[in-house]
């Protein structure tokens, strides 16, 4: 039998309860753990491969399906305009975790990702699913169908690219981590295609990847050079031009 919006909002309603569910599970032995008795390395690294692994997908694929439509709807393009800046947010708040080493701060910080989600799940189920529920039948379903085919599809983004002539390195190591994504956007728009820069980072980069998939799907190639566990080296290309359209 064939699932209905209601069934289809139910769904999303769920998922989204799992997700902050399992969020504030991560938060709280993160919490835990700074308090001495457990391994705060691991309880770090659980919360950051739950947000890159699950929450930031999710959000990506918002992007690519719901919002669109969502957009779309009279009254509601403010609305989902708001909640892909939060979506940033959450990505800059990944990228300030990954970097921290101090318990209090990897404390605050967590928690303040997890206070963040909580309520933009919220506002989507409150005033955006609603919203798009009632826009037409069939509408929600074939949304949440779309969504779940952009997840299944994850995996290496672009081939890896010939690195037959040295590409410059962007080290931002030194930089404070909201100010990292910005910098890095900036010189990826400055490529011309088929070129490229290598990332030096501390940590895994992930975050940065969903969110150069949702901003420039289809336009950037992904190419791990070096995967910790001090120093992450990513070649970041812009696809040449016959590999566009």
């Amino acid at each position: 039998m064939a699932m209905s919006d209601a069934e289809a909002y139910e769904a999303i309603l769920g998922h989204h309860e799992a997700l902050r569910a399992g969020l504030a599970g991560r938060v709280e032995a993160l919490r835990v753990a700074s308090g001495g008795p457990g391994d705060l390395a691991a309880a770090k690294g659980a919360a950051l491969a739950y947000l890159a692994e699950e929450i930031l997908p999710h959000a990506v694929a918002e992007e690519v399906s719901l919002y669109p439509a969502a957009a779309a709807i009279p009254g509601l393009r403010s609305l989902v305009a708001g909640m892909t800046i939060e979506h940033r947010a959450l990505a800059a708040g990944v990228e300030m975790l990954a970097a921290q080493d101090d318990p209090a701060e990897l404390v605050a910080t967590g928690e303040a990702i997890a206070t963040m989600f909580a309520e933009h799940a919220a506002k989507e189920n409150d005033l955006l699913l609603p919203e798009v529920r009632a826009s037409g039948e069939g509408r929600l379903v074939a949304l949440l169908g779309a969504m779940h085919e952009h997840l299944a599809r994850g995996g290496p983004v672009g081939p890896a690219p010939s690195r037959a002539h040295a590409d410059p390195e962007l080290d931002v190591r030194a930089i404070a981590p909201a100010d990292r994504h910005p910098t890095i956007f900036a010189t990826f728009d400055g490529l011309a295609p088929g070129e490229g820069f290598v990332l030096l980072n501390d940590h895994d980069p992930r975050p940065l990847r969903y969110q150069l998939e949702a901003e420039r799907s289809g336009e950037f190639t992904w190419d791990y050079l070096e995967s910790g566990p001090r120093t992450w080296q990513v070649r970041i290309g812009r696809a040449p031009a016959a590999g566009r359209g």
